[in-house]
């Protein structure tokens, strides 16, 4: 039975984590993620995407009772596997938010970090309890968190392995929205209805720019936010919304994704 599945209604993609009872982490639903995060990028009726693990947990942390037979050589397949399905989702050339509720622990945290935003019940538990287990986030924890809350916020986090609560979440900018839990999933699917109708290539080249600059001299972003803006004047969705400015004013095009 699939563990990860793409389901897809007026637009938006839900990747839905199914392993109860705490969406543990473990190869196979790394390699389903995967795919799943291929086809919400290939599919051109997915413009939008919620990563959701349900109404009782995102995802409680990596299946340690797999990890801990593992040898190096094992681990290091095992993390590479996870880390590689994880880069999928957050190159997804569109916007993703993250649903948020109960625990999201571990390589959950992970996940998350991977969307452009994340909504939180207001009953959510996070946390990188990597160290308490005298290793350290080895899927993107130590990389995107501190890229999103400060190094020294992120720093706090690992080194202690605490648990943050959706409040303290939301203060330190882990959490974009905090909602009641049973509000969590269709507050995150309003988020990405927003962009359903957008034009989904600059929403791309917008998402590159900032992520792929993040990385780069302040010089050489420029030149790839550039490049990428060059770029759109060859799409019809920028014919669309530039004649729609000058003949009925802003926000009123009509965009066709092309």
């Amino acid at each position: 039975m699939a563990v990860v599945r793409l389901e897809v209604s007026d637009g938006v993609g839900t990747i839905r984590l199914d392993r109860p009872p705490m969406n543990a982490l473990n190869a196979a639903l790394a390699a389903e993620l995967r795919a799943a995060a291929l086809e919400a990028t290939a599919r051109a009726d997915v413009r939008a995407v919620v990563v959701y693990g349900g109404e009782k947990v995102f995802a409680a942390g990596a299946d340690i009772k797999e990890m801990a037979g593992l040898d190096v050589a094992g681990i290091t397949g095992w993390v590479r596997d996870l880390a590689a399905a994880f880069d999928l989702v957050a190159r997804i050339p569109k916007p993703v938010v993250a649903a948020v509720t109960g625990y999201a622990l571990g390589g959950g945290l992970e996940l998350a970090l991977c969307a452009d935003f994340r909504v939180f019940a207001e009953n959510a538990k996070v946390g990188l309890p990597e160290i308490t287990l005298g290793v350290i986030p080895g899927a993107g924890g130590t990389q995107r968190l501190p890229r999103l809350v400060g190094s020294a916020r992120a720093k706090d986090l690992v080194f202690s392995g605490r648990q943050v609560r959706a409040a303290e979440a939301e203060a330190i900018g882990l959490a974009d929205k905090v909602v009641p839990a049973d509000e969590v999933y269709a507050e995150a699917l309003r988020m990405a209805g927003r962009f359903v109708t957008g034009p989904a290539l600059a929403l791309a080249a917008a998402k590159q720019a900032i992520d792929d600059g993040g990385d780069l001299a302040l010089s050489e972003a420029l030149r790839l936010e550039s490049a990428l803006f060059i770029g759109l004047f060859g799409t019809e969705d920028r014919r669309h919304g530039m004649d729609s400015f000058i003949e009925r004013g802003p926000g009123k095009a009509d965009f066709v994704g092309r």
